[in-house]
């Protein structure tokens, strides 16, 4: 486990949020109005929330959260960021919408949580998420002791094979880095950081109306992320003793169009263009505690 590089992704992400926020307008007014940041496939995996105990764990600004929160699920979400934190505490005051927001390194949250006994009926963590995780494998353990018995762990993540593919004067070729994709944890450390993927994806992530916002984002706080693989995530979690019931692909990105050769092929749903290889462009999993 690295802390000293999930600080320094504290930093950048607290850069990247003010801009992210930038462009998604009265997100309050938005939430009241009924609007929600949610995609069905998520909403699939997750089933009926009414009434259920749900952890967000890497939340980020609280607009999925609180989506959720809007469905009837008593919701805590957790963020390193101190930005994030405040903006979505701020956010749910605005919209009216109640939920539970902390700020902490996740591996500290889940350890002091066990041993408070505080306990979930849904964990969920989605869109980018895992990629910040050190230790994989203690993150999974943790996640097992904060659920309830009968409790499960809903994931929807970009899937990992979107490391062998990389744009070059607007083509997309095979990455050439022969360890893209490999897994194991591998750690790239990034030093221009977070970028602005809410201004390359414009209303694919912003179903609030996007605005122009902050322009030419530039993160003066680099970042660290580990490279997973769909078996290293399902093999974490199974060592960790939860029972995998659910696992999804889809050949789409929703919202992020992490290329410019991307197009949409449905409302903010994003694919590789015609051409390209079919590969899966997000996963999915639901495991439960037995």
């Amino acid at each position: 486990m690295r802390p000293d590089l999930h600080e320094q992704n504290r930093r950048s992400w607290n850069h990247a949020t003010v801009a992210h926020n930038s462009h998604k307008g009265d997100q309050a007014a938005f939430l009241r109005g009924g609007g929600s940041t949610l995609f069905a496939e998520e909403l699939e995996l997750l089933g009926d929330l009414a009434g259920r105990r749900l952890v967000h764990l890497q939340c980020n600004a609280g607009q999925d959260t609180l989506s959720l929160a809007a469905r009837g699920a008593e919701v805590t979400g957790v963020d390193i960021s101190d930005e994030a934190i405040r903006f979505a505490q701020q956010l749910s005051a605005d919209s009216g919408i109640a939920a539970r927001f902390e700020r902490a390194d996740v591996y500290d949250w889940l350890a002091t949580a066990a041993r408070d006994g505080r306990r979930f009926d849904v964990a969920f963590a989605s869109y980018g998420a895992l990629v910040w995780l050190s230790d994989l494998r203690a993150w999974a353990r943790g996640v097992a002791e904060i659920l309830a018995p009968g409790g499960r762990l809903v994931v929807l993540e970009f899937h990992p094979l979107l490391a062998l593919v990389e744009e070059r004067d607007g083509r997309l070729i095979w990455n050439p880095n022969p360890s893209a994709g490999a897994g194991g944890g591998a750690h790239t450390a990034y030093d221009e950081g977070i970028g602005d993927y809410v201004a390359m994806s414009r209303s694919g992530l912003v179903p609030s109306g996007y605005q122009t916002g902050v322009e030419n984002f530039l993160n003066p706080e680099g970042s660290h992320e580990f490279d997973w693989t769909l078996a290293d995530k399902l093999d974490a979690v199974a060592r960790a003793g939860l029972v995998i019931e659910t696992v999804r692909e889809w050949p789409y990105a929703n919202g992020c169009r992490f290329f410019a050769a991307m197009v949409e092929v449905s409302p903010r749903k994003f694919a590789l263009p015609p051409g390209a290889p079919r590969i899966p462009l997000m996963a999915g999993f639901v495991a439960r505690r037995p």
